[in-house]
């Protein structure tokens, strides 16, 4: 087995291009790669996941605990174990570095493959790396991959003073090539799901990384026993007879979902039925909604003019149907949505206005306090801070002053600085990106909720005909 860690002296290294064209060179060779991402991020995993052809899992040391860690990644190992850091090898929340890649590293011995933007270093490269491998002894820095090289000359140099200086291989020399870059966007990297040629994409960067990168080398090094089997907290499928069908937005606009909140979904009963909002007159026969995050503002044009879909929507959560939406979603489901100078007509069930801003309203981790008027079930358990994260460059505004929200926010902005989780029949709506993990069990208490509704609501049809 092999594992390892992508990670770099600081962000904007290149990290997430060599990491998927890794994917992409090693399938093509017939090895099973997993990729995982290191903290929140949506948009990279989509790429890693359509690079390796698996689904990404993300580890975050601030929202999980090491055991959580441990079993995600054990869980779902294969023969290539791929971890793309988030920012620089020791970056992170905390003084002591228990939230940084490195500490990531050590929980889960993997070899770090440090990826160096070598534009305008020679000599200097030296002292980057023996500081590197000086600050924590405990780190393993397997190797090296030189990026955005200004020719074989620069390549001839770096690698003379690399082996003269530090006793790090060079695994791999990257020359600075247009075909390597992804257009960005204000969250990041362009959703591969918004990229119509991102598979021919993925294609030529495994194509370009494959030649340029020692392969055999890099599985040499970062050859590993596999952890050790431990406790796991894997969620169980829960007993029921009569799956719950959920409708969950999958289109160029709306994609923002982990992959393991899909997986607690359809444990807990409910089978996910996708729908494009952008394209779909109709909503499919389905017993509750999920909506999450993507880009809403970039085809707000489009939504707008699928008028019947927005109706229909807007009908549904009227009608209290259970609704669950996420920063996109939420700006979706508002009144309208101004963007670059235009005001969009959205679904209109939040009467609410979004604005969009040019520099980021809500950015980071997010601590919540439920309040009691959340609406879904919730064990007989001790109140728990709730982690997790928001990022956004809107605002939602004009809420009348009765408005309910299912949560205080003690750390972030949410909706307006103080709450977040807006409530409105059974719609609950938030800026706030929840993660089935710890003692965040949201999927499990969605199901739940849409099930007693449904209960709910089959009983008073039946008085009805009685």
């Amino acid at each position: 087995m092999n594992r390892m860690l992508i990670s770099a002296a600081h962000k904007s290294s290149g990290k997430t291009t060599v990491s998927l064209g890794l994917c992409a060179a090693l399938r093509m060779r017939g090895l099973s790669v997993q990729p995982y991402k290191k903290g929140p991020d949506y948009i990279d995993p989509m790429w890693l996941t359509q690079a390796s052809e698996r689904k990404c899992r993300n580890l975050d040391l601030y929202l999980m605990d090491h055991q959580d860690i441990v079993t995600a990644f054990i869980n779902h190992h294969s023969e290539v174990n791929l971890v793309e850091g988030n920012k620089g090898l020791y970056d992170g929340l905390a003084l002591d570095g228990s939230n940084s890649n490195a500490a990531l590293a050590k929980l889960l011995d993997l070899p770090v493959i440090l990826i160096i933007d070598a534009r305008g270093m020679t000599r200097g490269i030296a002292p980057l790396i023996l500081g590197y491998q000086a600050f924590d002894k405990e780190i393993q820095i397997a190797g090296v991959i030189l990026n955005n090289l200004g020719g074989s000359r620069h390549e001839a140099k770096l690698r003379e003073v690399i082996k003269h200086y530090t006793d790090v291989p060079v695994i791999g020399a990257i020359q600075q090539d247009e075909r390597l870059l992804i257009v960005e966007r204000h969250l990041g990297l362009m959703p591969s799901n918004e990229a119509g040629e991102a598979e021919s994409r993925i294609r030529e960067i495994g194509s370009i990384i494959s030649k340029q990168v020692d392969l055999d080398k890099l599985l040499s090094l970062t050859v590993k026993e596999p952890l050790p089997a431990t406790v796991t907290a894997e969620i169980s499928a829960f007993p029921y007879p009569e799956k719950l069908r959920i409708g969950i937005a999958r289109d160029r606009a709306f994609g923002f979902y982990y992959a393991d909140d899909l997986d607690a979904l359809k444990a807990a009963g409910a089978e996910l039925i996708p729908f494009d909002t952008l394209n779909d007159a109709q909503l499919p026969d389905v017993d509750a909604l999920y909506i999450g995050g993507g880009f809403p503002e970039v085809y707000a044009k489009e939504l707008a003019a699928n008028t019947t879909l927005r109706h229909e929507i807007r009908q549904a959560i009227l009608s209290g149907m259970p609704v669950y939406a996420e920063c996109g979603g939420l700006m979706y489901l508002s009144r309208t949505l101004s963007y670059q100078g235009f005001d969009y007509a959205m679904v209109g069930a939040i009467p609410g206005d979004v604005i969009m801003h040019k520099k980021p309203v809500g950015r980071g981790y997010v601590h919540l306090a439920e309040n009691l008027e959340h609406p879904w079930p919730r064990p007989h358990l001790p109140e728990t801070e709730i982690r997790a994260h928001e990022f956004h460059y809107s605002s939602l505004e004009n809420l009348p002053h009765e408005t309910k929200f299912a949560y205080r926010v003690t750390r972030g902005h949410g909706i307006d600085g103080k709450h977040d989780g807006l409530i409105l029949n059974n719609l609950l709506a938030s800026y706030t990106h929840l993660r089935t993990i710890g003692s965040c069990y949201w999927a499990t208490r969605f199901v739940a909720f849409i099930r007693r509704v449904k209960q709910s609501t089959e009983q008073i049809d039946l008085q009805a005909v009685l």
